[in-house]
């Protein structure tokens, strides 16, 4: 991949480097999501469930930020998710305005079969970095994403 880069150019350090993190983040993601798809889940409905899972009841606005998707996708997530009984929405009965995103017990029951399938796919994923690699990733993908 560095060779391809430097074939089109990109000589600029950051640029280049932003482009290998984005490449590697989304083969990596594209892997592990691709295994989600035996559950009949993509990684969007997956990062709902997980949400819901560790978090509880959360208004449908305030779940898409949590999984970073904008207010049409997350809607469309979630009545995907409520179309296969694995989510159901309430009105808060404190604001008629705000929909509350509940996960059901059988969206709860899968979640929790899936799980440690996603983690072992994950390890396996990040099985070629070295203990102390994956903790200086952390740290850099920790401090780009608050730089600003």
């Amino acid at each position: 991949m560095a060779n391809a880069l430097e074939d089109y150019g990109f000589e600029n350090k950051a640029l280049k480097t932003f482009i290998q993190f984005i490449w590697a983040s989304e083969m990596v993601r594209s892997r592990v999501y691709s295994q989600l798809s035996k559950y009949g889940l993509t990684g969007s409905q997956f990062g709902v469930l997980d949400a819901l899972f560790h978090m509880g009841p959360l208004p449908q606005s305030d779940l898409g930020k949590n999984i970073f998707k904008s207010g049409g996708n997350i809607t469309m997530v979630v009545d995907n998710l409520e179309k296969s009984e694995l989510v159901r929405r309430e009105r808060s009965e404190k604001d008629r305005r705000v929909i509350n995103v509940h996960l059901t017990d059988k969206g709860r029951k899968l979640f929790t079969e899936v799980l440690p399938v996603y983690i072992s796919i994950v390890e396996e994923e990040m099985n070629d970095l070295t203990k102390s690699e994956l903790g200086e990733l952390g740290r850099l993908c920790v401090k780009l994403g608050i730089s600003k």
